[in-house]
């Protein structure tokens, strides 16, 4: 059987697929191609999301040796379900670095520093710190839920 392509296939049948064609074109045209730019506070509460989840997960490859990453998997997850917009997307547009790699570096660098100054990971634990960013990613979580 010959490949189907605009050669092969008689008039009727074009028209047949353009028919076929035409709402699924006007239902993907529905969709806005870009979400709409975010309010300051929806900007601040997602910069905040993000860098909750990058500390805890820094935590627990650090000091628990667990990279798996589970909390900024979650979170792109929620993002990208509930805002059509991924971690990745939020670095590059909203903290003040404007790109992704320097966001990350600076987050790596931010969550050492307070390893360092809290102890090392013993220390920390002992002092709650664990507890402490779980609660903060937490309310990040929440607080994109309720965002309409």
């Amino acid at each position: 059987m010959p490949a189907c392509n605009a050669r092969t296939l008689s008039e009727g049948a074009r028209r047949t697929r353009l028919l076929l064609t035409l709402p699924l074109l006007g239902a993907l045209a529905a969709v806005p191609a870009v979400t709409p730019d975010p309010t300051a506070e929806t900007r601040a509460i997602l910069v905040d999301a993000v860098e909750a989840a990058a500390a805890l997960d820094f935590y627990n490859a650090r000091c628990r040796s667990d990279d798996s990453g589970r909390h900024s998997d979650n979170l792109n997850k929620q993002l990208v379900s509930k805002l059509r917009l991924t971690i990745v997307t939020v670095q590059d547009e909203w903290f003040p670095e404007r790109g992704y790699r320097a966001v990350q570096k600076r987050l790596v660098e931010q969550s050492a520093e307070l390893l360092r100054q809290a102890g090392g990971c013993k220390a920390a634990k002992e002092a709650g710190l664990p507890e402490r960013l779980n609660e903060r990613y937490r309310k990040g979580v929440a607080a994109i839920e309720a965002l309409p």
